[in-house]
C-alpha cells in the first residue's frame, strides 16, 4: 500500500508546571504539585467537567492535553473519527502503588474501587473518548522511551487505511510527580507551519 504523506496539525507539551500549545506557552504556574497545577489549569481554561476530579493523575494529564487539542476540531453534529494512540514508560504504576497501599494494611484493609478502576494505563483513553464521544480506534503502548518512529508509522497506517480521519498521538508519562505529556494531532491535510517538522523534532523542543 502506497502511503500518502501525513502532517502534524497541532501539538501540545505539558511539563514542569507549564502548558505549551503549538510552541507558545499558554499556561504556567509557580512550582507546585501536579494535583494543584492541573486544577489551576482546568480553571484557567474554564473547562467544565466535574468527572475530572475523580480521575487519577495519568488520566488528568492526558485529559488536559487532549482537551486543548481536540475541543477546537470536534464536531457536535457528526461522528468524529479521531483515533487515539498513546504511550508511556511507567504504565499505570503511580496508581498501582496507591492501590497496593490501600490493601497492604491488614488492620485497615480497604481496596478502593475508585483507585482500582485506574490500574490500567489505557483508562485515560477511555476518559478522552467519553469526554469527546469518540468511538474510534485507540491503543496504548509501553516503551522505555518515546518511540517516535513507531508511533508515527502506526498513526500513518491508520490514516492511510482510512481507519481514522485524524490521529491524536503522543506520550503521557506520570510517576511520583514526574510527568510529561506530548500530544499531537496528525492528519492528511497539509499544514505549512509544520511541513518540515515531525513528532521527534517537536517532542525534543
Amino acid at each position: 500500500m502506497t502511503q500518502n504523506k501525513t502532517y502534524i496539525q497541532s501539538y501540545i507539551t505539558i511539563q514542569n508546571n507549564e502548558i505549551v500549545l503549538n510552541g507558545t506557552s499558554v499556561f504556567k504556574t509557580e512550582p507546585t504539585d501536579f494535583a494543584d497545577f492541573s486544577k489551576q489549569a482546568l480553571r484557567n481554561f474554564e473547562i467544565q467537567y466535574p468527572k475530572f476530579f475523580k480521575m487519577d493523575a495519568l488520566s488528568k494529564l492526558a485529559f488536559l492535553g487532549s482537551e486543548l487539542l481536540l475541543s477546537p476540531i470536534i464536531s457536535s453534529e457528526e461522528e468524529n473519527n479521531i483515533a487515539l494512540v498513546l504511550a508511556n514508560k511507567s504504565s499505570s504504576l503511580d496508581t498501582d502503588v496507591k492501590y497496593q497501599e490501600s490493601i497492604s494494611d491488614k488492620e485497615n484493609y480497604y481496596p478502593s474501587p475508585a483507585v482500582f478502576v485506574y490500574t490500567l494505563p489505557n483508562i485515560c483513553l477511555g476518559e478522552i473518548s467519553i469526554r469527546h464521544q469518540l468511538k474510534s480506534e485507540n491503543s496504548f503502548f509501553i516503551f522505555d522511551a518515546f518511540n517516535t518512529e513507531f508511533m508515527s508509522n502506526y498513526s500513518n497506517i491508520l490514516l492511510n487505511s482510512d481507519k481514522a480521519d485524524k490521529v491524536l498521538c503522543g506520550w503521557v508519562e506520570y510517576f511520583n510527580e514526574d510527568y510529561k505529556a506530548f500530544l499531537c494531532v496528525i492528519g492528511k491535510e497539509e499544514n505549512e507551519k509544520y511541513r518540515d517538522e515531525n513528532i521527534n523534532t517537536l517532542y525534543n523542543k
